[in-house]
């Protein structure tokens, strides 16, 4: 079964300084999103991935609603060339922002910021409060380690073994879109076994 995706909120790097795969898938994510008639959902940042996400999209006619916290207005932080930008006061805001307007979440690879927004969404999920598809997309094994850990925590029972289910693994962008339209919505029943 196919779900009905209408907008996917993409987390990503906004560093400069990073290998050229990177940018090239972003750049392609981008660009299928568009041609698949998606919505790209972002922090609006106007540099590294984040941008590249947005700018392949909106050059393949796609729509990109950027979601940013006023101060990073204030830096000059903001793309400004989106379809719709979205300003809110906090970081917290943004995030919860971000996800509400998204059917399906994409984590690229990143930082600091990209792995907090990735581990909160999990988690949010795990808990029953997004139930929506959530892909790592796993380019030149950036989150190995991530998913090692993920591994070892289920292992050790800090996270129940369903609890596996709560993310995909994808390897190309490609790959990224058609798990977003036929991963299975989340079972907000499993909230009950958070704890095990």
């Amino acid at each position: 079964m196919m779900n009905k995706i209408n907008a996917v909120c993409v987390y990503s790097a906004s560093s400069t300084k990073i290998d050229s795969i990177y940018f090239e898938t972003a750049r392609k994510l981008g660009t299928l999103l568009a041609r698949n008639g998606i919505r790209v959902v972002n922090g609006a940042g106007n540099m590294g991935l984040m941008a590249a996400v947005s700018d392949a999209a909106l050059a393949a006619g796609g729509q990109v609603t950027g979601v940013i916290p006023r101060f990073m207005v204030e830096q000059n932080w903001h793309h400004t060339g989106l379809s719709e930008l979205i300003k809110v006061d906090t970081m917290h805001e943004r995030k919860q922002k971000m996800a509400a307007l998204s059917d399906a979440i994409i984590a690229l690879p990143g930082g600091c910021g990209t792995l907090e927004e990735l581990l909160e969404v999990i988690t949010w999920k795990q808990l029953g409060l997004y139930l929506n598809p959530i892909v790592i997309l796993n380019v030149k094994d950036y989150y190995g380690p991530l998913l090692e850990m993920f591994a070892r925590a289920a292992e050790e029972h800090f996270i129940g073994a369903r609890h596996m289910d709560i993310w995909c693994v994808a390897h190309t962008p490609e790959e990224a879109v058609t798990q977003i339209q036929t991963t299975p919505i989340w079972n907000v029943s499993f909230r009950k076994f958070t704890t095990l």
